[in-house]
């Protein structure tokens, strides 16, 4: 999803003058910016792309939820040790492993003949996003000194910014043009690309230095993987029957061995001692709320517009304009402004203009007026996530000593795509039971002749737009709880 506020490595990297010459820099921030594009637009492409990429491949909507789910789980389990294994074995070698791990997956997803097989190459995917990711901002870190170092990392954010804004309309200009079957080249392209961020790297990397004595909490990261499967595995099943109940008990026993593992490590992935601050807890719990109601909506916006109203994939990408833009517009001046008067009101307006957002689609939806109801809604949307992000950022970072700043940015971060991965996986049953029970007699997210069809996908994005108003109106209720954050 939408997630604008960069992953940060665990420690604050240091400058390191033999880390690269001088002139090399550039190119070291090139390989850095094209890693993270592609990261950013795969993870933004594929909420265009699932339904053709259910038409190919024969996807139910389960399977649709874990092509999702599946890249969400290694990267919200694994990120929060991709910054420690860059200081263990080499920054570079780690970052390189990423990108290696990540554009061998993106091959695999490109020729999949499956659902399961898709779903197990983005797995995979999600593995390299984590290690690639956060390594890409400890990059330009480690080789730009300080007095540079500002300009190089804005060049790295507006880079990012353009491809979180482009991916979505690249993606729909390429299917409404090339046609259903051109989603597997929107994963192919990810070869040359990530050939040409690992020929930069490997040419123009002088020294890649590592640190025996730093530790990488493998533990932590098995376990929470194993928790997170278990309760999004239980969570999309509960409409199947099945063993779902008995997934769910076991991923929550499995957390609670994480944070057992957590309570006792030397260096935990996630030290649970920041959480005995209440801001820092709140800000955390408003960016799951937050982002919960984000992630679903923009996981089943395309598929109800495209297969229920019959939008071209170009047109549903729009849908997606307006939070980058409004967010590359007004992020900083918001940033600013809760510098000056704390982040708790900007955390709580912004969150309620999200919620008249989204209940303005529940609204309206049944309208099907995509762009007289449905995108000026989407405005508000942005307009609301634009003065959130950067106060967010500001109540994390003032909740703790500016020595664990980097591993409370990380964690921040993790849950924001632990958020993703859980919401999709909750509401699955839930728009199910929405669409059947308004007449549907096909299947959400299909394209259908049934009667009643369209009428039923409509209804089930409705009720799914309530429930992302009413977590939107919980997180302005957390925002309350920042309050004793006034400035960083």
């Amino acid at each position: 999803m939408t997630d604008q506020r960069a992953p940060q490595t665990t420690a604050a990297p240091v400058f390191h003058a033999g880390f690269c010459a001088e002139r090399s820099r550039p190119y070291i921030l090139a390989a850095a910016v094209l890693a993270t594009s592609i990261g950013l637009i795969d993870g933004h492409v594929v909420a265009i792309a699932l339904p053709a990429m259910r038409d190919s491949l024969g996807a139910d909507l389960m399977q649709a939820q874990w092509i999702h789910n599946a890249y969400m789980l290694t990267l919200s389990a694994v990120i929060l040790v991709g910054g420690a294994m860059g200081d263990r074995f080499g920054l570079g070698r780690v970052f390189g492993l990423g990108i290696i791990l990540f554009v061998v997956a993106s091959i695999f997803c490109a020729i999949a003949p499956s659902p399961w097989f898709m779903i197990i190459a983005r797995a995979v995917q999600g593995i390299g996003a984590a290690i690639m990711v956060p390594g890409s901002l400890a990059l330009i870190a480690r080789a730009y000194p300080r007095d540079s170092r500002g300009r190089a990392i804005g060049i790295w954010a507006a880079a990012s910014a353009l491809t979180t804004a482009a991916g979505p309309i690249i993606g729909g200009l390429a299917l409404t043009i090339g046609g259903p079957e051109m989603w597997r080249w929107i994963f192919a392209i990810n070869l040359p690309l990530g050939g040409v961020a690992l020929y930069l790297l490997w040419q123009h990397l002088a020294e890649d230095p590592k640190r025996d004595e730093a530790n990488v909490d493998i533990s932590g990261a098995l376990t929470a993987t194993l928790a997170l499967l278990a309760i999004a595995w239980g969570l999309t099943s509960l409409d199947h029957g099945g063993n779902a109940t008995l997934w769910l008990a076991g991923g929550a026993m499995m957390l609670l061995v994480f944070i057992w593992t957590q309570s006792r490590s030397t260096h935990p992935m996630m030290p649970l001692t920041l959480f005995a601050s209440r801001p820092f807890s709140a800000a955390n719990a408003l960016s799951f709320t937050l982002y919960s109601a984000l992630s679903i909506m923009f996981f089943f916006m395309p598929m109800t517009f495209i297969t229920g109203w019959g939008l071209s994939e170009i047109e549903a990408s729009a849908a997606f304009a307006p939070m980058s833009i409004f967010i590359s517009l007004l992020s900083a001046r918001a940033g600013k402004l809760a510098d000056r008067i704390g982040p708790a009101p900007l955390l709580m307006g912004g969150s309620l203009v999200v919620a008249m957002g989204y209940a303005t689609m529940a609204l309206l939806a049944p309208a099907q007026n995509f762009w007289g109801h449905i995108l000026p809604a989407m405005c508000l949307v942005g307009l609301g996530m634009a003065a959130v992000a950067a106060p967010l950022s500001t109540a994390v970072m003032a909740a703790v000593h500016e020595t664990q700043s980097g591993i409370a940015s990380g964690i921040n971060n993790a849950v924001t795509r632990m958020a993703s991965l859980i919401s999709v996986a909750a509401v699955g049953g839930i728009i199910a039971a929405l669409y059947a029970g308004a007449g549907g007699t096909a299947s959400f997210g299909v394209a259908s002749d049934t009667a009643g069809h369209t009428a039923a996908m409509t209804a089930a994005f409705s009720g799914l737009a309530w429930i992302a108003t009413t977590l939107a109106l919980i997180s302005a209720a957390l925002g309350w709880l920042t309050r004793s954050v006034t400035k960083p």
